[in-house]
C-alpha cells in the first residue's frame, strides 16, 4: 500500500500480516478521494476504526490540518502509529485505543467537531449503523462536513440518521462507499447556509 497523493505521494504504508487489520484497498481508496475534494487544505478529520492509518495518512498528504485516528485494538494503535512516524505526519494526528461509541461521545461532551469522517469498520459485524446512530447523536460534524462510510455491500445503510443524510452511494466490488452529511434543515439551525 502506498500513499496516492500530496507531499506523501508513493510513500508507503506498512501493513501487517494476518487478517487483524484490513486496510482500505488501493484503488476504492483513490475512488474516494477523486471523490472529495482535490485538497483538504485545513480539514479536521476524524478517522473510526482506524486500522493502519491508511485513510488519515492520505488525507494529511493531502492538507488536512490534523486527524485523530481512533481504534479499539493495540495493534491497529501501534501500526498506525509507524505509518505516520514513516510518513512525518505523526505531528499532526493523535491517537486513542478506545471503544469507537465511547470516544464519540467524548468528543461530543468536548464539544469537538469534524469536517470529515471516516467509518471503516469490520465488515458484517453490524457496526455500521450503531456507530453512524453514534455520530447522528453526537452532534461531532461541521456544518458542510462529511462521513464516508467502507462497507460491506450485504450491510445496508438507511437513507438517514437523524440530521445525517446519505449523499452519494457508490459500489466497488464487495465494498460500498456511503457519503452522507448534515441536512439542510439541520444545518439551517446552526447558522446560514
Amino acid at each position: 500500500m502506498r500513499v496516492i497523493s500530496g507531499h506523501a505521494k508513493g510513500r508507503r504504508i506498512k501493513v501487517p500480516k494476518g487478517r487483524a487489520l484490513r486496510p482500505t484497498a488501493d484503488r476504492v481508496k483513490e475512488a474516494l478521494f477523486n471523490i472529495l475534494p482535490k485538497s483538504l487544505s485545513g480539514y479536521k478529520v476524524l478517522d473510526l476504526f482506524a486500522g493502519t492509518g491508511n485513510l488519515s495518512a492520505e488525507a494529511l498528504s493531502r492538507g488536512a490540518s490534523e486527524a485523530l485516528l481512533i481504534d479499539f485494538a493495540r495493534q491497529a494503535r501501534k501500526t498506525a502509529r509507524e505509518n505516520l512516524q514513516s510518513l512525518d505526519l505523526l505531528n499532526q494526528a493523535r491517537i486513542w485505543q478506545a471503544p469507537v461509541t465511547r470516544a464519540v461521545r467524548l468528543l461530543s461532551r468536548r464539544g469537538e467537531t469534524f469536517d470529515l469522517v471516516f467509518l471503516d469498520p469490520p465488515y458484517d459485524k453490524g457496526l455500521v449503523e450503531s456507530t453512524l446512530r453514534a455520530i447522528a447523536n453526537a452532534g461531532i460534524v461541521k456544518e458542510s462536513g462529511t462521513v464516508v462510510t467502507e462497507h460491506s455491500m450485504r450491510e445496508k445503510v438507511e437513507a438517514e440518521y437523524g440530521p445525517l443524510k446519505l449523499r452519494d452511494q457508490r459500489r466497488y466490488g464487495a465494498t460500498v462507499l456511503s457519503f452522507f452529511g448534515l441536512s439542510r434543515e439541520e444545518a439551517s439551525t446552526d447558522g446560514e447556509i
